[in-house]
Formats: structure tokens, sequence, C-alpha cells
């Protein structure tokens, strides 16, 4: 079974300071090597997504570029 506090044993999991406060809506990302993978909150046990570094990357620069944050 997967350590679920570290994505693949790598970096530790962690939430967007723009998360929102009642806990209701928020996900965890955490850094891997090769790129991200990312997690419901309040499922911290459930699936987990994994993306490549170009692809989390180019969704940063999207939402960047957006001004979302």
């Amino acid at each position: 079974m997967e350590n679920r506090q570290h994505a693949g044993g790598n970096g530790p999991w962690f939430k967007s300071s723009y998360s929102g406060g009642s806990g209701t809506e928020c996900v965890e990302a955490a850094f891997r090597s090769g790129g991200a993978s990312v997690r419901d909150s309040k499922d911290r046990r459930g699936p987990m997504l994994d993306f490549s570094s170009e692809a989390w990357r180019t969704f940063v620069n999207a939402i960047r570029n957006a001004h979302i944050v």
C-alpha cells in the first residue's frame, strides 16, 4: 500500500493558500519525482490523480495566465 502522508514517498501534502476555510472544497497536492499528485483533502485514503511535471506546469501556468489566483 502506498504511503498516503507523502505522494509516492516523496514530498509532503499541502493545500493552497486560496483554499476555502470551511474545508468542503479543498484538494491537496504533493510534489513527487516526475510530477505532482492531487487528492481530496476530505478523503486522504481515497484515490489520487498523478500528473507529469509538464502537465502540472501547464495547469499552473493556465491558472496564472487566466488570473484565476
